[in-house]
């Protein structure tokens, strides 16, 4: 990567710049800001834009949601989101019930508590193994390391061939309906506003198999790996000229 050539830094969110569903430290503010002074921000999310913006507390940035769904720019005269994206896909429920009590029943995830599975406006899809109403803490103990999803990963891949299927969180599979994926979006983003490659780094933890970010890792952008979160201002170093 050739620092001088880098306009765009996009980010990932949960796990990158906050904990799952935390807003953003100081620390990692500061950093933001830091960035901000050399380069365009964009954050590439899995979840809608306006959460994305709220959980940032409004920071002044780019949104792509839900996997490139939806696309929302930072208005500076009003503070706030303007959409300018959002688009919604059909979902046949029915046959997509199917296909989760087959790997609920082959794999005897049969116990659940809610719904089986959660339907998102968006037209993306959740497969919760342990039900939409599950107690954290045993989403937390289910499978913390990704092994026993990563083990049908390739399975359920297959089964729901008209989405990108990720290993979500701890205990879910979360699907788009494709072509959407967050390398997919970034590369609208650029081709729409006349960005090149190598004008672009990414940020992301999700890039082991199966995750959100695995598809920009695997690609010809840019890409800072990052592991915690809290390592975000040490991750960034190299993209600026002073210490934070």
């Amino acid at each position: 990567m050739d620092k001088n050539k880098i306009k765009l830094v996009a980010m990932d969110l949960d796990g990158t710049l906050t904990q799952h569903k935390e807003h953003l430290t100081p620390k990692n503010k500061e950093a933001l800001d830091a960035l901000a002074k050399r380069y365009k921000l964009l954050m590439v999310g899995a979840g809608q834009a306006r959460r994305i913006f709220n959980q940032m507390d409004k920071y002044p940035l780019d949104i792509i949601g839900n996997y490139g769904l939806q696309y929302a720019k930072y208005n500076s005269t009003t503070c706030d989101l303007d959409i300018i994206r959002d688009l919604t896909f059909p979902v046949n429920q029915e046959e997509i019930e199917k296909r989760v009590s087959y790997f609920r029943e082959k794999y005897g995830f049969n116990e659940y508590r809610g719904d089986s599975v959660e339907y998102h406006p968006s037209g993306c899809i959740t497969f919760p193994i342990l039900g939409t109403k599950a107690i954290q803490e045993d989403k937390l103990a289910f499978d913390p390391t990704r092994k026993k999803r990563r083990a049908i990963y390739d399975e359920v891949c297959s089964a729901f061939n008209e989405y990108n299927v990720f290993v979500g969180g701890s205990s879910s599979f979360d699907m788009s309906p494709k072509p959407y994926n967050k390398y997919y979006a970034l590369d609208l983003y650029c081709t729409e506003n006349n960005i090149s490659c190598d004008e672009v780094v990414y940020i992301g933890d999700d890039y082991g198999q199966g995750g959100n970010d695995e598809c920009v890792y695997l690609s010809h952008f840019n890409y800072l790996t990052i592991d915690d979160y809290r390592d975000f201002p040490k991750i960034i170093k190299e993209l600026l000229d002073e210490e934070l």
